[in-house]
């Protein structure tokens, strides 16, 4: 009896466990010192996974130099988030299954959606935010801000780009070609299907005020989408693509420009890949008319910061442009989820701890998290919403730590208050916000 009452117990320890440890990774977590519009909106959400094949594209893995590249029908995975009504019956949050860094392991991932709520049409269409992850990465890497995103009356779709992934990754030269065709080519699907029942989002997704977001390489795509034409010398990379393919992205291309989808009213670009590579310069930049806000870190040794992403925002003459930097964060800025707790340990295969891939050496991912939550609602809802009242969270004082709390006995603000709008007393530390008109 002794044996069999040790093993009950040890077995419902190891079932509580399971239980626990299932709902560690929780992309949905708002701290108690975040900025007011971090905080989820009142949509309850939707999420949904749907497939594309975009047909006969350039397969520049198999392409070789001096032979007609091949082509291919490319697939794409995507994840999408939306506003959503729920019956009495469903709790709110559904695992999302989710590849890690090494792409053997999958974890769970914990968030507010519930998998394939019906949609909320009522406040329908909504505008469309288009979500690119790294390389390599995945469409769930920045899943808390899509999560988030959508409680606030937002349609986010985030792509998982073929090749690129943590389970496909291939020659850098898709990547390089095909983030913003993809981009272009799943904004097309999504606006047809506000008008097709097929997946249960028809009359939820308004193209016309689409926003675009992303993180190293996808935030590489978003500015070669709105208009960021690549340099000739990014043509002729050796780090491209084989037969001249990246011309058909470079400044000045007659059908590049008309690829510009006016569309997309909206970017954001987490830690942009490709100054330091020649892949800019000032011409390619220039054609850039689009709102875009810049996220990095100061100390970012991926993309370079200055020289890098400064470059970027700087010779972004022709857009109203904002620069968002965390003072010695380093590539992760702002948009990894928190790293799984699975990634915690040493791997074998790749002789790193994945959970390097998300976190920052000094900002913690949530506190990250939610700063750039409270930037991008603020970002899209005064570009895509026409929401005059978020204008006062992005007309700050340069330097935050140089803002003034002044607050009068009765609760109110005084005249001389200078703290950045949103943020609770002692909290707008390390942060610096620029901004430019063309």
């Amino acid at each position: 009896m002794k044996n069999i009452s040790a093993l009950l117990t040890s077995s419902l320890l190891l079932f509580f466990s399971s239980l626990t440890n299932a709902q560690e990774n929780h992309i949905d977590t708002i701290r108690p010192d975040a900025p007011e519009l971090a905080h989820y909106g009142v949509y309850q959400i939707g999420v949904k996974t749907l497939h594309f094949i975009h047909a006969n594209q350039l397969n520049v893995v198999k392409a070789k130099t001096g032979e007609v590249t091949p082509h291919y029908d490319r697939p794409l995975t995507v994840e999408v988030w939306y506003p959503a009504t729920l019956d009495a019956d469903q709790k709110v949050g559904s695992a999302l299954e989710a590849m890690t860094r090494d792409g053997i392991t999958q974890v769970a991932l914990w968030g507010r959606a519930v998998r394939d709520a019906k949609a909320n049409t009522i406040n329908g269409p909504y505008p469309l935010l288009i979500v690119s992850h790294g390389y390599p990465g995945n469409r769930f890497l920045l899943s808390h801000l899509a999560d988030n995103l959508a409680s606030k009356g937002y349609v986010v779709v985030s792509i998982d780009h073929t090749d690129s992934t943590y389970n496909d990754q291939g020659n850098f030269s898709s990547t390089l070609l095909n983030r913003s065709l993809d981009d272009l080519f799943i904004l097309n699907e999504m606006a047809k299907l506000n008008k097709d029942s097929h997946a249960g989002l028809m009359g939820m997704i308004n193209a016309n005020f689409t926003g675009l977001i992303g993180y190293s390489m996808g935030a590489y795509g978003v500015v070669n989408t709105i208009g960021g034409g690549l340099s000739e010398a990014a043509v002729k990379s050796p780090l491209g693509v084989p037969n001249g393919g990246l011309a058909v992205r470079q400044s000045g291309n007659a059908s590049y420009l008309a690829s510009i989808d006016s569309r997309i009213k909206a970017a954001v670009a987490f830690a942009p890949w490709g100054w330091n590579a020649g892949i800019w310069n000032k011409e390619g930049l220039a054609g850039i008319k689009t709102p875009i806000f810049y996220i990095a870190g100061s100390a970012d040794d991926v993309s370079g910061y200055a020289p890098g992403i400064r470059n970027i925002y700087e010779n972004t003459v022709n857009a109203p442009r904002f620069l968002l930097t965390f003072d010695n964060a380093n590539h992760n800025a702002g948009a990894p989820i928190p790293a799984p707790k699975e990634t915690w340990t040493y791997s074998e295969k790749l002789h790193f701890v994945p959970a390097e891939h998300y976190q920052d050496a000094v900002w913690d991912n949530v506190r990250m998290n939610n700063i750039s939550q409270h930037f991008v609602t603020a970002f899209f809802d005064m570009y895509l919403k026409n929401d005059a009242s978020k204008a006062p969270y992005l007309q700050l004082t340069k330097n935050a730590n140089e803002g003034k709390w002044s607050l009068a006995k009765d609760g109110t603000f005084n005249a001389d208050h200078t703290y950045w709008k949103g943020f609770p007393a002692r909290t707008a530390v390390g942060l610096h916000l620029e901004q430019a008109l063309p």
